[in-house]
C-alpha cells in the first residue's frame, strides 16, 4: 500500500480478541497497515489480545460484536456506522459472520469499501445458514485462506474468480526457527509436560474438540508396535472438561493412559514443536488452512496431516511430510511408524524441505495490503 498524503484508514472487525488464528491474523495485518503509514483500527468485544493490537500500532474500539442476535447485529451496524463516520474509515475488513453483517450494513449506509476474509468451512445444516454465511462472500474482494476455500466460495456463493484472492496464512520464520529455541525452553517445557527421558514424542496441537481427531491419534498410538511413544495433546478444552475426561478414559481403555499428556494451552509453540519427534494434524473435517501444520514445518518437524482441506496444499506427500486418510487410525499408525523410523540425515533433509516450503507472515501481509490497494483504486 503506497504512502499517500491522506493515509487510508482500515477498520478490521471480528467478535473478540481472546485467542485463535483469526485473532492473530488481525494483529499481523494491523501491524502491516501501521508500518505502511496507514491507520489501523480494530473493533471487537475485546479480550487479552487488545494489548497486542495496540503494541503493533493499532487502535482498538470495544463494541459488543460477539453476538449472533439479529437485533444486536442491527444495533451494531449503527455503532459501526458512527465509528466509520467519526474516524473517516476508508475500508472495512470483516473476518467473522455476525460482525460482517453489521459491517456490511454500515458500509452500505456510508459508501465505505468492504472486504472479507472467508476463514472457515461454515456449516449449512440449518435453514437460512447459507444466507447467513453469504455475507463473507459479499466483499468487493473476498480473501480465501486456501484454494480449497476459494473453490468453496465460488461453488456455494457464485463469486467469480476475479473477486477472489487466495492468501495463505503465514508464519514468522524468525519466531518459528529451530536455531532460535534455546535448550532452557525445551527443558522447562519437558518438565512441565512430564515427558519421559528418551521416549519419542508425538504431538497433536489444536483445541480439544472431537473433529480435531484426538481420538483417532490415541487409537493410532495404541496400534504402534513401539510401546514407548508419548502422545501429547496441546490445546485448551475451552471449559469442556467432559471431553478431556473422555479422552483420558479412552487412553486408559487402550492401555496407553500412562503415555498420554493433556497439557492445555501452550505459550511457547516453537519449543513445543521442537520437543516433538512427529507433529500430527488429524482433523476429520476439512480445515480452511491448518496453521499448526506450517508452524511445525517451519520448525523442520516431520508432519502427518489428514488428506483434506487446506493441508492438502501445504504438505507434499513424501516430500515435506505425509498425508493420510482422515479418521483412519491404521493409516495414521503406518505413517507414524515411517516417521519415527527415519534416520537422522533423512529426517534433516525432510525438515529442510518443509521449512523452505512454508508461506510467511510477511508474504501474507503484503498480499493483503495489495488487496486493499486494489479496492481503494
Amino acid at each position: 500500500m503506497p504512502v499517500t498524503p491522506e493515509s487510508p484508514v482500515i477498520l478490521q472487525v471480528l467478535p473478540s480478541l481472546v485467542t485463535g488464528g483469526v485473532e492473530r491474523g488481525t494483529i499481523e495485518i494491523a501491524q502491516a497497515i501501521a508500518e505502511a503509514d496507514g491507520v489501523a483500527l480494530v473493533a471487537s468485544a475485546g479480550g487479552p489480545l487488545v494489548a497486542s493490537v495496540e503494541r503493533v500500532g493499532g487502535r482498538h474500539f470495544t463494541l459488543p460484536l460477539d453476538t449472533k442476535n439479529p437485533i444486536a447485529i442491527w444495533r451494531n451496524a449503527a455503532r459501526l456506522e458512527a465509528l466509520i463516520r467519526s474516524e473517516k474509515v476508508t475500508l472495512v475488513h470483516a473476518r467473522s459472520r455476525a460482525p460482517a453483517w453489521s459491517a456490511w450494513l454500515a458500509c452500505q449506509r456510508t459508501g465505505t469499501h468492504f472486504v472479507t476474509t472467508y476463514h472457515g468451512t461454515y456449516a449449512e445444516n440449518l435453514p437460512f445458514k447459507r444466507l447467513y454465511n453469504s455475507v463473507m462472500a459479499r466483499g468487493e474482494i473476498v480473501i480465501a485462506a486456501s484454494r480449497f476455500i476459494a473453490d468453496l466460495i465460488r461453488e456455494q456463493h457464485g463469486v467469480p474468480e476475479e473477486r477472489i484472492r487466495v492468501i495463505p496464512r503465514g508464519v514468522d520464520p524468525a519466531i518459528f526457527d529451530p536455531a532460535a529455541v534455546v535448550p532452557d525452553r525445551l527443558v522447562r517445557l519437558a518438565r512441565a509436560w512430564r515427558l519421559p527421558d528418551g521416549a519419542p514424542t508425538v504431538t497433536l496441537p489444536g483445541r480439544l474438540t472431537s473433529w480435531k481427531g484426538q481420538s483417532v491419534l490415541l487409537d493410532a498410538i495404541a496400534r504402534l508396535e513401539r510401546k514407548d511413544v508419548c502422545c501429547v495433546l496441546v490445546g485448551s478444552d475451552q471449559g469442556r472438561s467432559a471431553y478431556s475426561a473422555r479422552l483420558m478414559k479412552e487412553a486408559t481403555a487402550l492401555g496407553i493412559g500412562d503415555r498420554v499428556r493433556l497439557v492445555g494451552h501452550c505459550d511457547d509453540m516453537p519449543a513445543a514443536m521442537m520437543l516433538s519427534d512427529v507433529v500430527v494434524h488429524a482433523s476429520t473435517r476439512p480445515e480452511a488452512f491448518g496453521r499448526v501444520v506450517i508452524e511445525a514445518q517451519a520448525m523442520a518437524r516431520p508432519v502427518i496431516a489428514a488428506d483434506l482441506g487446506g493441508p492438502v496444499e501445504t504438505v507434499e506427500h513424501g516430500v515435506t511430510g505425509w498425508r493420510v486418510k482422515p479418521g483412519d487410525p491404521d493409516a495414521l499408525a503406518a505413517a507414524l511408524t515411517v516417521a519415527l523410523e527415519m534416520g537422522v540425515e533423512e529426517r534433516r533433509a525432510l525438515g529442510a524441505r518443509a521449512r523452505a516450503s512454508v508461506p510467511t507472515v510477511r508474504g501474507m501481509q503484503e498480499a493483503t495490503l495489495d488487496v486493499y490497494e486494489a479496492v481503494l483504486g
